[in-house]
């Protein structure tokens, strides 16, 4: 890997955004929320070499925990994420059960964006996220709903994070999220998840330009989606590009990348022009390997992304000499190692502990994607022991 590329000029920071419709707009100053006992992550997040790693995991939340299922038994998958008290409750379940995780993340799901732009999704057991009537042409972005109103469409999700921030009590940071726009179009197009990604990937070659203006109707979905994350009290925030890497480093750069940066800097100037302080945003675009993709991604400044999330795949020393200081990184232990068995587990954590601090700079811990369903919820209790036992900085 070579030495970090320039990083994009920041066009569209200059650009004029709307302040969302957002019923939090004018209240948020209001809100009294518990004093935080554990800012590890958000200290992480500011670029400071913490005394250890924080930790939190992608799905945390989930079907590894015998008490999420007992939720699930009883309600469907999207009832859970736009039904606040389940929400919440099943994003404190992980905090309630490890006190060695430093962070929540809110339970939901990146396609709701997809079902506040007009579209259905269905979640199936066998398959998982399933839209009956994907987009097939341009000529079908008349089904999808303009000027999307966050606060009608997604509001359930901004009363979860306000009853999970109370019941958090100030243990850890609360984290919101969202989907990408490159992602979130794929699902869009694909009717699902794919394999091949022909039938999104092909919207590149065929339709470049409506491409690239629908990556912006979502990104301002996404945009509004995450304020309102804030307002309602969120503290840091991630975007999940979960199939960044099935796009060449071309097409990344020309068509995700440019969504993404209109995600952070649309998130950035309507909380200023709210004057909310603003938090912390990770990025983590899985599959993003390229030296001149990850070299754009370098500079916070420039981006607005203070937070990297590495996949599993990439190396975090390798990783830091492309991307050099100003950034920090969030990763990155292959969700395998949960099923590696307490020596496992210890041998591979202390020896990502090591790269990881060689790399220096600010580190977040986490895995290099979501835990997966058939982890024993004790290996998830081992791991957070090991990560808290071999991130220490002597």
């Amino acid at each position: 890997m070579s030495s970090p590329a320039q990083t994009p000029a920041a066009s569209s920071s200059a650009e004029q955004y709307v302040v969302p419709r957002l019923d939090d707009v004018a209240t948020w100053r209001e809100a009294e929320w518990p004093v935080l006992k554990n800012d590890l992550v958000l200290r992480a997040a500011r670029g400071e070499e913490t005394e250890r790693a924080g930790v939190w995991v992608m799905r945390q939340a989930g079907r590894y925990l015998p008490e999420f299922l007992a939720v699930r038994k009883d309600h469907s998958f999207f009832e859970c994420c736009q039904t606040p008290s389940l929400a919440s409750a099943l994003t404190l379940q992980p905090i309630d059960r490890y006190a060695r995780l430093d962070a929540s993340i809110i339970f939901c799901d990146i396609l709701v964006v997809p079902q506040a732009m007009g579209m259905e999704v269905l979640m199936e057991p066998s398959k998982g996220p399933v839209l009956p009537a994907p987009l097939v042409t341009p000529a079908d972005f008349a089904r999808l709903r303009t000027g999307v109103d966050v606060q009608k469409e997604l509001g359930y999700l901004f009363e979860a994070i306000k009853l999970t921030r109370r019941g958090l009590a100030g243990r850890v940071p609360l984290i919101g999220f969202c989907g990408a726009p490159w992602t979130l179009m794929a699902y869009m197009c694909e009717g699902g998840g794919s394999k091949t990604f022909e039938k999104s990937k092909k919207w590149l070659y065929m339709y470049p330009e409506e491409t690239k203006a629908l990556l912006r109707r979502i990104a301002d979905v996404c945009a509004d989606l995450l304020v309102g994350q804030v307002l309602a009290g969120a503290q840091m925030l991630q975007v999940f590009d979960s199939w960044a890497g099935e796009l060449t480093p071309y097409h990344f750069q020309t068509f995700a990348l440019p969504a993404l940066l209109h995600i952070s800097h649309k998130v950035r100037s309507v909380l200023a022009q709210v004057g909310h302080p603003g938090v912390p945003i990770t990025l983590f675009a899985k599959g993003v390997h390229a030296a001149s993709s990850l070299g754009l991604l370098a500079d916070p400044a420039a981006t607005g992304y203070d937070t990297l999330g590495l996949d599993w795949t990439l190396d975090p020393v390798e990783v830091r000499a492309v991307v050099g200081p100003k950034v920090n990184l969030q990763g990155n232990f292959d969700p395998v190692i949960l099923y590696g068995g307490r020596d496992g587990i210890a041998r591979e954590v202390e020896r990502m502990s090591a790269r990881w601090k060689q790399a220096g700079g600010g580190w977040i811990a986490n895995l290099g994607h979501g835990i997966t369903p058939n982890v024993k919820p004790e290996d998830m209790g081992w791991f957070l022991e090991c990560v808290h036992k071999y991130s220490a900085r002597a």
